[in-house]
């Protein structure tokens, strides 16, 4: 099973350059979060200390092997002031399977508000959550132990059919290091976790094959994850063989910490 430090343990090879390891899992493929949070830690160790990251924009190329390691090779794109800009390309058997753009930023004052959060149940409320689908549980159960996620019962629309969106809480269950990084990088790990399946709940007559194109997180608020977590998720449209969902993450205290977008392939499996 691993554990957060497994998965952030990247080799510096060259300043520019790191090696990631393979991470133990029972998935086929490399999972998205992974990449996404890794590639972010290779951008964090080249930027200014002075600076945080305040976006990130990855695409998903090709399935990665989670069973070999990764080379992360990281572009210098810019450093000004208030600005610095990274281009992490994640590569195995010298073939790309993942580029991450990532903006850094320094703080600064400037005008403020945010969404209200959504209603939903306490965390400790344990009759407000639903078991999470088989296929989810067997790999919380695997990769996951050391995430606490609880999935909010969802109810049907106004017509009875499921409703594309969701709600679940998540923390890291051990206290994790004072390192605002690190936090950054968990929740970019996070981030990819159960997006698609929000697109695909109108439609659970027939499974859709899936697999994420596309990916961006932005990082409003510094938050922590070893403390809950609310993700906010809805899928506005599928079609064309796509599906698009936003996620948002609030802390306990009602603040919006960051904001996701996917887009992912989905498609009925052949006969």
């Amino acid at each position: 099973m691993p554990r957060l430090s497994d998965v952030f343990a990247l080799q510096r090879v060259t300043d520019d350059v790191f090696a990631a390891p393979p991470v133990p899992t029972v998935l086929e493929r490399t999972y998205g979060g992974q990449l996404v949070g890794q590639a972010l830690a290779a951008a964090v160790r080249t930027a200014p200390e002075t600076m945080a990251p305040n976006s990130l924009h990855g695409y998903f190329l090709r399935p990665g092997h989670p069973r070999r390691p990764t080379e992360l090779r990281v572009d210098r794109l810019r450093d000004s002031e208030s600005f610095a800009n990274r281009l992490v390309t994640m590569a195995q058997d010298e073939r790309v399977i993942f580029s991450l753009s990532v903006s850094f930023q320094r703080s600064g004052p400037g005008p403020e508000h945010q969404d209200a959060m959504p209603e939903a149940p306490d965390p400790e409320d344990a009759d407000a959550f639903s078991p999470p689908p088989p296929g989810l549980a067997r790999v919380l159960r695997a990769d996951w132990p050391n995430w606490d996620v609880r999935m909010v019962t969802r109810r049907p629309g106004p017509d009875g059919t499921p409703e594309a969106s969701g709600q679940y809480w998540m923390r890291h269950r051990e206290p994790l290091a004072d390192d605002p990084a690190l936090h950054a990088c968990a929740l970019a790990y996070l981030s990819d976790l159960t997006l698609l399946g929000t697109a695909t709940r109108p439609h659970p007559a027939r499974p859709a094959r899936t697999a994420s194109l596309d990916h961006a997180v932005w990082l409003l608020r510094p938050c922590r994850v070893d403390d809950w977590l609310l993700y906010d998720q809805r899928s506005p449209s599928t079609g064309n063989g796509r599906g698009l969902v936003q996620g948002r993450f609030f802390d306990r205290k009602g603040r919006l910490v960051a904001v996701v977008a996917q887009e992912g392939l989905l498609r009925w499996p052949r006969p």
